[in-house]
């Protein structure tokens, strides 16, 4: 257990390796190693987010937060593709945040990345759209908050972005999404990940 993505393992041997990766024409570059998230490739499910991302940019806004970021896929991919969005990246596991940060500098992407328990380093702060690829592992009383709190951290008409596999409870997760929400879609289906989609409709006062 001590050895999951989502604690404090810097006590892991290093294995640092490269992966190449591209998004919306732009061509990136992470540097992954033990004890993060998807660390051999970049997650399928990621990809199928941003690809639904890219299919809906017309709707991404100005500041985009970043729950459980890993090594930065999803919050990089986006910068890196829109230069003009200003992208805040999340993650509990002080390693992936070190990565996170490093392949920020490699990537030539100004980002803003902090070691944060959920929304815990931003708990004053409100974002236009929130994209996750949640901590499946770590359960519900874990991931189902993340969902819930969003809701507090979106503008008025701001979005969250999930991406959850099926197998994993991603109709259960959209029926959760819809009760904080008052509405969720599955915006893309690919390979048993869904890409759930909710508005915050009301405002934040």
């Amino acid at each position: 257990m001590n050895n999951h993505y989502f604690t404090d393992n810097r006590h892991l041997p290093n294995d640092r390796r490269e992966l190449s990766f591209q998004y919306q024409g732009a061509a990136l570059r992470f540097i992954s190693d033990n004890g993060v998230f998807s660390k051999s490739a970049v997650d399928y499910g990621s990809k199928v987010l941003l690809e639904a991302l890219g299919e809906h940019e017309e709707q991404l806004q100005t500041d985009i937060l970043d729950v459980g970021c890993g090594y930065g896929v999803l919050g990089l991919s986006i910068k890196k593709a829109y230069p003009d969005k200003h992208v805040t990246m999340l993650d509990i596991n002080p390693r992936a945040v070190e990565l996170a940060e490093l392949n920020a500098r490699n990537n030539q992407c100004d980002i803003t990345v902090h070691v944060s328990d959920a929304y815990e380093k931003v708990e004053n702060e409100c974002f236009s759209d929130i994209i996750t690829n949640p901590p499946i592992r770590t359960g519900k009383k874990v991931i189902y908050p993340i969902f819930a709190n969003a809701y507090q951290h979106l503008y008025p008409q701001g979005r969250l972005w999930v991406v959850i596999r099926k197998a994993q409870g991603a109709e259960s997760a959209k029926k959760y999404i819809e009760s904080v929400f008052g509405n969720c879609e599955i915006l893309k289906k690919d390979k048993g990940y869904f890409i759930l989609r909710a508005q915050r409709l009301e405002s934040n006062e």
